[in-house]
């Protein structure tokens, strides 16, 4: 819940030049407030910027005051949606059985949905980490086919590294996205759990960004304060394009 429609616009803008400047070879994406979605559709419609939505509504229409369902994002021209961010799951008690309904629904308008999972520090200090992280992946991939997999991105945020300006170490956020691979691997094949993207997010910046997207099993990053910053955010592109070409 930041920035106005000016600065959100204006954010857009700039970085739209920077992708057009690396190409196809990192994927970006921004996700603005709802009231702006259809204006940063609109600013990014000739860029290569993907534009999604914060979150979404577990039904299709309806009345359900206050809440904006897939058919109005796709509208819009949203392409992505997050679903089970931990300020939803946390601040707004949205459980693994909600999650997993918006999910399919993301998957009924054809919406990439990025499925986020982290733990808390209350349960990564008595090393519940993986207890956590795959009850959640289980219940809320629930009926979902590896057909609607392969269009899934997982993003693991742990709780007690976002907004804290406290950050997992590589080592530990490539072993908890080693556990997430392993467990999509046991659930739809390996091809498929190999073609997932996993994200990491929780206080990613221009400084730690080069290091943690080296890890091998980490694909990308769901990048929150960084990302109102254009350079900033700009900086973490040029480093994940530095990092695929050197792959």
């Amino acid at each position: 819940m930041n920035l106005a429609l000016k600065e959100a616009i204006s954010l857009s803008s700039k970085l739209s030049h920077v992708v057009a400047d690396v190409g196809g070879s990192v994927d970006v994406g921004v996700s603005p407030s709802f009231v702006y979605l259809r204006d940063i559709c609109e600013a990014l419609r000739d860029s290569a910027i993907c534009v999604g939505a914060q979150n979404m509504c577990s039904e299709k229409s309806g009345a359900f005051t206050g809440e904006v369902s897939g058919a109005m994002l796709v509208d819009v021209g949203c392409s992505l949606v997050i679903l089970g961010h931990s300020e939803r799951r946390t601040i707004f008690h949205e459980p693994n059985s909600l999650i997993n309904v918006k999910l399919h629904t993301a998957f009924f308008y054809d919406l990439h949905p990025i499925l986020c999972v982290g733990e808390s520090l209350e349960e990564r200090e008595p090393n519940r980490t993986e207890e956590v992280v795959g009850c959640q992946l289980a219940e809320s991939l629930k009926g979902v086919t590896g057909e609607q997999a392969k269009s899934l991105t997982i993003a693991y945020e742990p709780v007690w590294a976002i907004g804290t300006g406290k950050t997992a170490t590589p080592d530990q956020a490539n072993s908890v996205h080693s556990f997430i691979r392993t467990m999509l691997k046991d659930r739809f094949g390996e091809t498929v759990a190999q073609g997932v993207r996993i994200q990491y997010g929780g206080s990613v910046n221009e400084k730690n960004a080069s290091e943690l997207l080296s890890q091998p099993e980490i694909d990308g990053a769901l990048v929150g304060g960084a990302s109102l910053n254009p350079e900033s955010f700009s900086r973490i592109i040029l480093e994940a394009l530095k990092i695929e070409k050197s792959r």
